[in-house]
C-alpha cells in the first residue's frame, strides 16, 4: 500500500467532534488520510513526508492557558496546510495575528461572501453570490497576521478564510466537512488536487490489491489463523488473508456464549460455505465463568478480549508453527480506544483494541485497520460478497455480554436473546433492515411493576436502539414508524417471559455511544 499512502494527507485532532468527517471527506476523494493528535512531533511528520496537513476544529480558545497547539516549524515545512475554525485561528495566532471573542458568536448556518478567486475558492462564485456555510466559534480573527490577507467574509466574522500571500497556507473560519457547507467538498477537492498536488488513487479495488501483496511479503510461508465472527469485517479480513496465503490461513470461529439466538449454527454453515477453512471453539462456560459477578462494561470488554487472545493462541498451540493472528479491527477501533493526550479521550476499549493483553505470542495483521466501515462494504463489494452478509448489522466482539447491563448470566442472555431475535424479525419483516445502520435490544439492570392477567408482576426492561450512521464516529436515532415499535414493544412482552416493559432510546451519538456499554 506504500503508493497509496504517497499520497498521504495528515489530519491535527484538536478535539473537534467532526473531525472524523473531515477524513471521510477526503478519502471521498479518493486520498488517503490519516487522523493523528496535534502533538504529533516535527520529526515525525517528516517522516511520513505528507502532501498535505489539516488543522482540525476543536472546543478551546487559543488563548485559553493549555489550548493545545503545535510547533510554529509547522509552518515552515513547506507542506501545504489547511486549517478549519480553531485550526485557522491557531494559524493566525501562532503567525502573529490577533484572536478575540467575537462581539457575538455563530453557530449553525451562515452566509459567506467569497471576496477572492483563490486556490481553495476555484470554480466558485464570488460576490455579489454568497454561499451557506455551517459555523461553530465564538472566537475570530480582529488582526491578520503578516503576509495574509482575507478572501472571505461572513456577518460575524470580517476573517471567514484567509490565505498566505506566498506559502500554501489557508484557513477557513466555518466547517467544510459538515453537509450543511454546501460547497465544503469543493474546498476540500481544490486543496488536495490543486493545493497539494493529489492524485485520487485511494480507491478498494487497489487497496485490496495492496493489501494482499503486504500480507503475503510479510507473512511469507508462515500460518496465520484468523477471528471469525461472522459479520462483515471478519469475513473481509479473512477473505484477503486467505487471497494472500491461501492454505496457510485457519480461521477460528470462537462461541463465547454471548452470541445472538442461533447465531452460531448460521455462522458456520455460511462460512464453510465459501471455502474457508473454519474451526469451530465452544467456550461459552469458559467466559461466562470469567464474567461472573463483573458489571463494570470496561471490565467486562477487557476480559473477553484477554479471553479470545487466550483462546486464540491455544488453538494456535494445537494446530503448531501458528505466528500471526488476523482480525478485522477498523479506523474508527483505532481512534475510539486511543487517547489524543488533549481534548479527546478514550471513549471505550474496543474489543479489537483495548481489549488485547500486554503481552502477545502472535503477530497481529489487521488489513482493516486503515478502513471505515462504508469502506470496508465496498471491498466486501469488491469480494463478491452477497449483500446479506456485506450489510448486516454491526455485532460487537464482546457480544450481548454488553447488552446486558450489570451481571452477566444464563437466565438474563436468555432474556435478551429472545428479545433481539424478535427486533431483528420486526426489523426486516418491516422493510427497515437496510434503512438503519444497527438496530438491537438492551437488557436493562432494573425491574418494573407491571400487571399481567389481572396480576401484579415485577420484571425486567428492554430498550430498543436503532441508529442511522455512515461510520459509527457519529449516529443519530433512527425514527421507526409507531406501528413497528408497537408491534416489537406488544411481541417483546407478550413473547418474551420475564419482560413487562419496553423502552426506545432517542439518543445521539455524541453525547452516547450507540453500544450501551
Amino acid at each position: 500500500m506504500k503508493d497509496m499512502h504517497r499520497e498521504r494527507i495528515l489530519i491535527l485532532d484538536f478535539g473537534s467532534q467532526t473531525t472524523q468527517l473531515i477524513a471521510r471527506r477526503v478519502r471521498e476523494a479518493k486520498v488517503y488520510c490519516e487522523i493523528h493528535p496535534f502533538s504529533l512531533g516535527l520529526d515525525e511528520i517528516r517522516k511520513m513526508a505528507p502532501k498535505g496537513i489539516i488543522l482540525s476544529g476543536g472546543p478551546a480558545s487559543v488563548y485559553d492557558q493549555g489550548a493545545p497547539k503545535v510547533p510554529s516549524g509547522l509552518f515552515r515545512l513547506g507542506i501545504p496546510i489547511l486549517g478549519i475554525c480553531y485550526g485557522m485561528q491557531l494559524t493566525a495566532h501562532i503567525m502573529g495575528g490577533q484572536v478575540e471573542k467575537g462581539v457575538r458568536r455563530e453557530f449553525g448556518p451562515a452566509r459567506l461572501v467569497i471576496e477572492e478567486h483563490g486556490e481553495i475558492f476555484q470554480g466558485l462564485a464570488q460576490a455579489p453570490v454568497t454561499h451557506q456555510v455551517w459555523m461553530s466559534h465564538g472566537d475570530r480573527i480582529d488582526v491578520m497576521p503578516e503576509d495574509f490577507v482575507a478572501v472571505a467574509s461572513s456577518g460575524s466574522s470580517p476573517v471567514a478564510a484567509m490565505r498566505h500571500k506566498r506559502l500554501p497556507i489557508f484557513g477557513v473560519q466555518f466547517h467544510p466537512e459538515v453537509v450543511h457547507t454546501e460547497i465544503g467538498d469543493d474546498i476540500i477537492r481544490n486543496f488536495l488536487f490543486r493545493v497539494c498536488g493529489c492524485r485520487p488513487v485511494w480507491d478498494m479495488g487497489s487497496f485490496v490489491t495492496a493489501a494482499i501483496e503486504d500480507i503475503r511479503a510479510r507473512v511469507g510461508s508462515k500460518r496465520v489463523i484468523c477471528a471469525l465472527s461472522g459479520g462483515v469485517d471478519s469475513t473481509v479480513t479473512a477473505l484477503i488473508v486467505n487471497k494472500a496465503i491461501g492454505g496457510n490461513l485457519i480461521s477460528i470461529f470462537v462461541n463465547n456464549g454471548l452470541l445472538r439466538k442461533g447465531e452460531a449454527e448460521a455462522v458456520l454453515a455460511f462460512l464453510n460455505g465459501i471455502g474457508l477453512n473454519v474451526h469451530y471453539v465452544d467456550a461459552a462456560k469458559r467466559f461466562l465463568e470469567r464474567l461472573k459477578g463483573v458489571a463494570e462494561p470496561e471490565r467486562k470488554r477487557k476480559i473477553i478480549g484477554e479471553e479470545f487472545i487466550r483462546i486464540f493462541e491455544e488453538e494456535a498451540g494445537r494446530i503448531g508453527q501458528v505466528s500471526f493472528l488476523a482480525q478485522g479491527t477498523l479506523y474508527p477501533d483505532v481512534i475510539e480506544s486511543v487517547s489524543f493526550k488533549g481534548p479527546s479521550a478514550v471513549i471505550k476499549s474496543h474489543h479489537n483494541v483495548g481489549g488485547l493483553p500486554e503481552v502477545m505470542r502472535l503477530e497481529l495483521i489487521e488489513p482493516l485497520r486503515e478502513l471505515f466501515k462504508d469502506e470496508v462494504r465496498k471491498v466486501a463489494h469488491e469480494l463478491k460478497m452477497p449483500d446479506e452478509l456485506i450489510y448486516r448489522h454491526p455485532f460487537p466482539g464482546p457480544g450481548l455480554a454488553i447488552r446486558i447491563l450489570g451481571d452477566v448470566t444464563e437466565e438474563r442472555l436468555s432474556i435478551l436473546r429472545e428479545a433481539d431475535a424478535i427486533v431483528m424479525e420486526e426489523i426486516k419483516t418491516s422493510g427497515w433492515y437496510r434503512k438503519v445502520w444497527q438496530a438491537f435490544a438492551v437488557l436493562l439492570p432494573i425491574r418494573t411493576v407491571g400487571v399481567m392477567g389481572d396480576e401484579r408482576t415485577y420484571e425486567h426492561v428492554v430498550a430498543i436502539r436503532a441508529v442511522d450512521s455512515l461510520d459509527a464516529m457519529t449516529a443519530d436515532w433512527t425514527r421507526l414508524p409507531y406501528n413497528v415499535l408497537a408491534r416489537l414493544s406488544n411481541r417483546i412482552i407478550n413473547e418474551v417471559r420475564g419482560v413487562n416493559r419496553v423502552c426506545f432510546d432517542i439518543s445521539s451519538k455524541p453525547p452516547a455511544t450507540i453500544e450501551w456499554e
